[in-house]
């Protein structure tokens, strides 16, 4: 299962909106057949590694990191496909919560006498698609929050100039999590100021991230580069009223008051889309209302070894704590240096009077 995890990794930039499989065909303590779903329409890991294994299949074990389907979406159902093949036992690490699915292809093993047992390594590999099972299950895409601090807190000095903070290798750290993102999002004073591509830049396939632009009651941000650069799909997230067409772009209608976007709605929105994983890159005061609201599942901070000052920008605007109590708290996933940087990846706690209790990551 280990080794089907690996594979499956291998489709993290390419697969969306399908989730990332990999799938092991072994017999007699030997693998006999390897497959990875590469992106949507192509074949799914049970066919690529039924097709390595050959006559070999009959009799084997299957290892699969997601239950295999059961339906006819783009492809012929993968637990026909076992069954045909004569596979004898199914390890399946965990369940796949499309309603299509969901139980479904197990229930169609085992009912042609295939032997199925799940939950071997599910909790990698519930990580591996953290996005597809926060689409499915809670209707919205799994929320990175990207942020570049100086050791004092702070994302840039006063007058918007944050270029750089953090050092090379950090930000091509930064463009790899883009390339697994379904979706980079961010503010339009943002895009006003610093007028960024928001691109994944990095060797090898991958799909473009589609550009997000969380607008306000002053509208898009017309003149920027991106708008009309060709490179991806711009979104542009508009009041509902403010109707504005721009070229190239899609505008989406989302519900606001007092000028901001309800950004619940957008992200429904999203979902409804497909978008598995969202990464947002933006100032302070959208980061500030994305926290509050509940919205960030994990912050993927870079933290630089300067100091830029009291004036300069926070990491979040419109936070406003009376209490420590009421401080929020997050819980270290995973802490690495880069270059001269640290890169912490935390997700959230709940925090209450004398209790700590984690989220679910999904």
């Amino acid at each position: 299962m280990a080794e089907a995890l690996r594979l499956a990794a291998r489709g993290l930039w390419t697969t969306d909106p399908n989730p990332r499989v990999g799938c092991v065909i072994a017999r007699e303590g030997e693998i006999v057949g390897r497959g990875w779903h590469r992106r949507a329409g192509a074949p799914h890991a049970e066919v690529e590694a039924l097709a390595e294994a050959g006559e070999r299949a009959r009799g084997a074990t299957a290892y699969v990191t997601l239950e295999p389907c059961a339906h006819h979406g783009r492809t012929p159902p993968c637990a026909d496909a076992l069954i045909a093949a004569g596979i004898a036992r199914v390890v399946v690490a965990v369940q796949d919560p499309f309603p299509q699915v969901d139980g479904r292809g197990s229930a169609r093993l085992r009912a042609a006498g295939v032997a199925v047992e799940q939950g071997l390594m599910a909790a990698q590999a519930r990580e591996l698609n953290l996005g597809f099972f926060s689409r499915i299950e809670r209707g919205r895409p799994w929320l990175r929050l990207k942020l570049a601090a100086s050791l004092d807190g702070r994302t840039a000095l006063a007058s918007g100039e944050s270029k750089w903070i953090t050092g090379r290798q950090a930000r091509a750290d930064v463009q790899r999590w883009r390339a697994r993102s379904s979706a980079i999002l961010t503010g339009a004073e943002t895009v006003r100021r610093d007028d960024p591509a928001l691109t994944a830049r990095v060797e090898g396939a991958c799909l473009a991230p589609v550009r997000v632009i969380v607008c306000g009651a002053s509208g898009p941000p017309l003149g920027a580069s991106l708008l009309g650069d060709g490179l991806a799909p711009v979104w542009l997230a508009l009041p509902e009223g403010l109707r504005q067409t721009v070229p190239g772009c899609e505008c989406l209608a989302v519900p606001a008051h007092a000028g901001r976007l309800e950004l619940g709605h957008l992200l429904r929105e999203l979902g409804a889309r497909g978008l598995n994983e969202v990464q947002a890159e933006c100032g302070p005061r959208l980061a500030g209302a994305l926290l509050a609201g509940g919205f960030v599942d994990e912050l993927l901070l870079y933290i630089a070894p300067c100091v830029l000052g009291e004036s300069a920008r926070p990491l979040f605007a419109g936070v406003h704590l009376q209490r420590m109590m009421q401080r929020w708290r997050f819980r270290t996933v995973e802490r690495r240096a880069i270059g001269a940087d640290l890169c912490w990846r935390l997700r959230p706690e709940l925090a209450a009077e004398g209790v700590e209790e984690a989220c679910s990551p999904v």
